[in-house]
């Protein structure tokens, strides 16, 4: 996994957000849904690549989400990340990244094909949690 550089000098909430995001990552390869859900709002809301494309507001809508991926991803499927960049200020955060996303099969035919996430996360209780998730596949027909 390789991470841009970062601006400047790197954080204390920059660390902490980068261990938040690959530890969610790795959850989601796991297929662990409570560290999936672990450090995410309680009104989180996710726009998505499947359905429904208005979104998912709430963590159980959120939790609902995953299960079927999860099932997907049993057939061998990769949930990497290779690119992640985090801008953090006192109270909020985002948080773009770019993963490998799919079968061997899928990846081989369409290389370069990421999924992109973008994260919104604010500071609750001295601690980063995710409020806001957008999931993406660019069009590479």
């Amino acid at each position: 996994m390789s991470f841009c550089a970062p601006r400047g000098r790197t954080s204390m909430d920059d660390s902490e957000i980068r261990d938040l995001v690959t530890g969610w990552a790795e959850a989601v390869h796991a297929g662990d849904l409570p560290r999936v859900l672990a450090d995410h709002r309680d009104d989180i809301v996710m726009f998505d690549v499947p359905p429904p494309h208005v979104g998912v507001r709430g963590i159980d809508a959120y939790a609902q989400t995953w299960p079927p991926f999860f099932q997907w991803q049993r057939g061998g499927a990769s949930f990497e990340i290779v690119e992640l960049d985090v801008t953090a200020g006192e109270d909020v955060a985002f948080v773009w990244a770019l993963l490998n996303c799919g079968t061997p099969e899928a990846l081989a035919a369409t290389p370069g094909r990421y999924l992109r996430l973008t994260l919104g996360l604010t500071r609750e209780d001295g601690r980063w949690v995710v409020a806001h998730e957008h999931h993406s596949f660019a069009d590479v027909s």
